[in-house]
């Protein structure tokens, strides 16, 4: 978390300069780079392909992708005639340096990062979520061990300098007393365990940065107001596996002692505004809003007090607390990738981890399979490391089924 903390004020600013991660802005180091996206599912991600034409001395040695049309348009798109079907022939014959993986759809990523590893690639730009489970995390960082892989996740709100800020202003106690930490995702359709994968994720990234790492988790997921059984679990969207519900409640403790909770109910009415999080303190609260610039606000002042007059949402901004954005070239940057993909670079030349690299990414699936674990048990608190790898959605269903088909009658998968 410390180093985390350190580059969030410092590496995002280096890194952006042209030439940071390479020779200089004159003579760029060569970077050969494989794009790796799945038309039909999951496409190309939040841009993660065209990324690297913004980056100095990147060039695309060929493009992967099982759609004939979808390829092609991704070859005009990155200036690059080679275009392969199976992305293992493009490993194997381009031998890229650096692989980005674009696909939305969750239930590729272990693979292709697995097979990036093994085919010697030095640095994988992924996009999220991570992967699905545990147990493909626990697969991937193996490999990545062994190969000396570098990951990366698309969680662009962690490379965001604001970030390092927000957290020195707790630190010097700007809203008093840190009481409690509240996340929430869009609350649009995908309201529940969708909204927990897609958004979530974010959220949950953003949890560790400010807190540390999860020390349990205790929730409960719901379907029209009633808890979730194995009757409602279905195979998600994009790839996510095992899905149930329309609203869940998790509620996390942080190593630093902090309680963090995330809530998501579908079609809340918030038109995504709650989308973010906020710290709470004594004193005033911190809002964040991911993906959004300005991407925080103090609010200052006891929250629980009756306020005389209405509290000011001061921006916090790269410069600082009520403070104009002086560096909107960064942020820029940072929305679209150039920021996170040039911290790959600078963390394969110099042996470190990225800013947010394998283990962050891992972490944040294993708590979000920490709420369908905690669920399955009845709410109960589940401790990290999570001794259940896979989906607990999927043993819940399987364990209703058995019962079902076995006349027990008790139709609720839980244990």
């Amino acid at each position: 978390m410390q180093r985390r903390f350190f580059l969030s004020l410092t590496s995002a600013a280096v890194v952006a300069q042209p030439g940071s991660a390479g020779q200089g802005a004159e003579h760029p180091r060569k970077r050969r780079v494989g794009v790796i996206g799945h038309t039909g599912r999951g496409g190309y991600g939040h841009s993660l392909d065209t990324v690297w034409l913004g980056i100095p001395g990147a060039e695309i040695a060929g493009v992967a992708d099982v759609d004939d049309v979808g390829r092609q348009k991704a070859m005009r798109r990155l200036n690059t005639d080679r275009g392969y079907r199976d992305y293992g022939r493009l490993l194997s014959e381009e031998k890229p340096e650096f692989v980005s993986i674009c696909p939305r759809y969750a239930d590729q990523h272990a693979e292709m990062m697995v097979a990036c590893a093994q085919a010697g690639v030095k640095g994988v730009y992924v996009e999220k979520p991570f992967c699905r489970t545990p147990a493909e995390a626990d697969l991937v960082r193996e490999a990545c061990r062994k190969s000396g892989t570098k990951v990366a996740v698309a969680h662009r709100n962690c490379y965001h300098p604001v970030l390092g800020i927000v957290l020195k202003l707790v630190e010097d106690g700007a809203i008093g007393r840190l009481l409690e930490i509240r996340g929430r995702g869009k609350g649009d359709r995908r309201g529940g365990a969708e909204d927990l994968w897609v958004l979530g994720s974010h959220i949950m990234d953003i949890f560790r940065f400010l807190a540390g790492d999860p020390v349990h988790c205790s929730a409960e997921m719901l379907k029209a107001g009633k808890p979730v059984t194995w009757e409602h679990v279905y195979d998600g969207a994009e790839g996510l596996g095992p899905l149930a519900g329309d609203e869940l409640h998790a509620r996390f403790r942080m190593a630093n002692g902090t309680t963090a909770t995330f809530d998501s109910i579908a079609n809340d009415g918030t038109a995504n505004f709650g989308y973010g999080l906020q710290l709470v303190g004594s004193g005033g609260i911190i809002a964040i809003h991911a993906d959004r610039d300005p991407r925080a606000y103090l609010v200052r002042g006891n929250p629980f007090a009756r306020p005389g007059e209405p509290r000011k949402w001061t921006p916090i901004t790269t410069a600082g607390v009520g403070q104009p954005e002086n560096k909107p070239e960064l942020i820029r940057k940072i929305h679209e990738h150039v920021v996170a993909v040039e911290d790959l670079l600078a963390a394969v030349d110099g042996g470190h981890e990225p800013v947010c690299g394998l283990e962050d990414g891992a972490a944040t699936v294993e708590m979000i399979c920490a709420v369908f674990e905690s669920h399955r048990q009845g709410g109960r608190a589940v401790s990290f490391p999570l001794k259940e790898r896979g989906n607990a959605l999927a043993g819940m269903q399987r364990e209703g089924s058995k019962q079902t088909s076995s006349g027990s009658g008790d139709r609720s998968g839980k244990k």
